[in-house]
């Protein structure tokens, strides 16, 4: 079945900073303008004028360019009382969306790109995890995910294993769920919400939820961006830019089977918009 980019959920953006002059901005190549109305609505609109769907969630204004097929995915631990919502901000990356999201499911990298905070040497090792496709949600999960971070949270206090769960609901959206420091009986949530600009630039929200009443919020917007400006550097040298969906193209590991999942999941509803499809 194939789902047409132009019909899915895009951030475009942050409520907080929505001001009645608004933001003019891009989405799959086309250019659009976010803003408030007179009464304090967001809305967005096109060049022509043309009034496009939005939805408020997760601190972000959302659209689209079609018809959506469904509702916005929904986080239930965003409901929860205590738990502090926080907007990251936007990060553009020139490198394609879905290149973006892919890179946010990897673990592998932890060690080498965000040395001595998500990861360290000789705790390289990725342990064995399972992977799905949901069928009755149609997303991809990840889970049963173990690392060794030497800083898994602003929170955290030395080295934990960390358990990880990923899902990816959009093709351009990715949630996280992962040991909670103060509450290990719950999960902390970051999210990683991409708007498409071209097939080849992108905007990247971030946005978490979790339970710390110490760490100003601050510092919790500061350590994720550190975070993601560590992924950028590696993100922009990646080859080829946009995603390869044919599996010859790249040789998967076993610390890839997220990937390769979340790639097949593309393929299989033709969500190619930021993809190579063959090899040059």
């Amino acid at each position: 079945m194939s789902f047409p980019m132009q019909d899915e959920w895009y951030p475009v953006a942050m409520l907080s900073d929505l001001h009645r002059q608004g933001r003019d901005t891009l989405l799959l190549g086309q250019p659009i303008h976010a803003a408030r109305d007179p009464n304090g609505i967001p809305i967005v609109t096109t060049q022509n004028g043309q009034h496009l769907v939005t939805i408020e969630r997760f601190g972000h204004l959302w659209t689209s360019l079609g018809t959506p097929r469904k509702d916005l995915f929904s986080i239930p631990e965003a409901d929860q009382p205590g738990r502090t919502l926080v907007d990251v901000g936007v990060v553009r990356v020139k490198c394609s969306p879905l290149r973006a999201v892919e890179n946010f499911l990897d673990i592998a990298h932890f060690p080498f790109v965000h040395t001595d905070i998500l990861g360290a040497e000789p705790h390289t090792e990725v342990e064995n995890y399972q992977v799905e496709i949901r069928e009755d949600s149609d997303e991809v999960w990840a889970t049963k995910v173990k690392f060794f971070q030497p800083q898994a949270a602003k929170s955290a206090e030395g080295g934990i294993t960390t358990d990880y769960m990923y899902r990816v609901p959009l093709p351009t959206c990715s949630v996280l769920y992962k040991t909670c420091p103060p509450r290990p009986a719950e999960w902390d949530v970051i999210c990683l919400f991409v708007q498409p600009l071209t097939e080849e630039l992108c905007d990247v929200w971030p946005w978490m939820a979790l339970f710390d009443d110490e760490t100003p919020l601050t510092d919790m917007i500061h350590f994720q961006q550190l975070i993601f400006l560590q992924d950028r550097s590696i993100l922009e040298n990646q080859l080829p830019r946009r995603l390869p969906l044919d599996p010859g193209m790249e040789v998967p590991t076993r610390a890839d089977m997220t990937s390769v999942a979340y790639r097949r999941w593309l393929k299989r509803h033709n969500f190619t918009y930021g993809a190579q499809l063959v090899a040059k």
